[in-house]
């Protein structure tokens, strides 16, 4: 099978949305499939790249760690044709996923998206932030499944909130994987030795983009008060971004700054490494769709302490593999951190953990792709295919144009809907009970 996939974000960016999409795609090649991925071109991207077609993107956006992809069509068309793709696969609901739509429509193609993101967590990097910019991500996000043959939700509390907003119902679940067997061999003590983390140390761990949507403010406040509770306690941060200097400041006020170590990004058996060099596994954030780092910490038999969120709750059982702690508490928290410097290291939890990792392993999930692109495919019937004549391509890309038209039409609708259910006058019918009305 050929798939063709679109992403907005890839190497060599640090993120859940580019681990799980390079997984996904070195799977799919070890089973045989051939894979065309069309992603932004980066600084420090790798220069040889024989499946990857790079488009111009902006760097940096708003200060952000994300590109801006520009997609020109044009400079797509020939690569494409040149790949003969059977099903497109999209893994963002714009920029680079309308041209992933009007490919899939341009060729006759079925079209599935990946839902990775709740994008209403990320418009604080958007100019004129606001409750109603908000409300147009999850607008946008919810009408581009109607233009998708297959949806795919990361985990099941993703797959109920889309169909809580009306989301295409052709929804299955299936998360990103990881590599259960990589990850269960590291060595830690080579990240202890050389943080000055004495080896018998109770070391509590978290992994990932240090940014604002991540929640680390509550985090730090938690890990910090267990800190001083634990003296022998230390806490091993890997990851960049702009709340680093946040989790410094609450070290500091807490004086516990000497036991906060910070290793910035890593990548590969570096990271891997990280991880053994943890006891614990600490998780605060709400914006994610699965959590794909708290399987990565299972994988190596790590016991996870984390908040109730989306994607989490299926993952932490809480007493079983971890404790799960159903509201931001910061006592709660730090006391379960704290409960767990006498548990964390025996078998049963640990055991837990790499079971319940196992379930995520990337093989078993790159199946069930493939899985959906076939019943897409089956469903979808026959297709056009590149070798079609020039009237048949001309006649799909005005087909193309016509279903993002109408795809934007549906998203100004929603939106202008929700505009006046917000702000309509208190003297409107049905708004209030009918006593209230102005007089006539």
């Amino acid at each position: 099978m050929n798939v063709l996939m679109f992403t907005n974000t890839y190497l060599p960016i640090v993120g859940g949305v580019s681990e799980s999409v390079q997984r996904l795609k070195q799977r799919l090649q070890e089973m045989g499939h051939r894979v065309l991925l069309v992603a932004p071109r980066l600084e420090g991207q790798p220069r040889e790249e024989t499946d990857v077609v790079r488009v111009v993107a902006v760097q940096h956006f708003n200060g952000s760690d994300f590109s801006l992809p520009v997609p020109i069509p044009g400079q797509l068309y020939d690569n494409i044709e040149a790949f003969e793709p059977d099903i497109v696969h999209s893994h963002h609901p714009f920029l680079l996923g309308d041209t992933a739509a009007r490919a899939a429509e341009t060729y006759g193609l079925p079209l599935v998206f990946t839902h990775h993101t709740l994008y209403e967590h990320y418009t604080h990097y958007v100019p004129g932030d606001s409750p109603r910019m908000q409300r147009f991500a999850i607008a946008l996000a919810t009408q581009y499944t109607w233009l998708c043959d297959e949806v795919i939700a990361p985990s099941e509390s993703i797959r109920d909130l889309l169909l809580e907003r009306n989301a295409n119902p052709a929804l299955s679940v299936v998360p990103s994987g990881v590599n259960t067997t990589r990850f269960a061999a590291g060595e830690g003590k080579r990240w202890r030795g050389s943080l000055g983390i004495p080896a018998g140390a109770y070391v509590i761990g978290h992994l990932g983009r240090l940014a604002q949507e991540k929640n680390l403010a509550f985090l730090a406040e938690a890990v910090c008060r267990a800190l001083v509770a634990l003296p022998e306690a230390h806490f091993l941060v890997v990851g960049e971004g702009e709340a680093r200097q946040t989790m410094r400041d609450i070290a500091e006020t807490h004086g516990v700054a000497a036991r906060c170590h910070f290793t910035g990004r890593l990548q590969g058996q570096a990271l891997i490494d990280a991880y053994h060099a943890m006891d614990v596994f600490a998780f605060a954030s709400h914006s994610e769709t699965q959590g794909m780092v708290v399987a990565e910490a299972m994988a190596t038999g790590l016991p996870v302490v984390a908040v109730s969120a989306p994607g989490v709750r299926e993952v932490v059982r809480d007493g079983v593999n971890g404790r799960l702690l159903a509201a931001d508490d910061v006592g709660q928290m730090a006391e379960a951190l704290i409960e767990l410097a006498e548990t964390a290291r025996r078998d049963p939890l640990r055991q837990e953990a790499r079971v319940t990792a196992a379930r995520f392993d990337e093989a078993r999930c790159a199946e069930r792709c493939v899985a959906i692109y076939r019943r897409a495919i089956a469903r979808g019937g026959p297709f056009t295919h590149a070798d079609d004549g020039g009237w048949e391509r001309v006649r799909g890309r005005l087909g193309a144009e016509w279903q993002m038209l109408c795809y934007r039409g549906r998203l100004l609708r929603h939106l202008v809907q929700e505009e006046w259910e917000q702000e309509r006058p208190s003297w409107w019918p049905g708004h209030h009970d009918e006593a209230e009305l102005p007089p006539k």
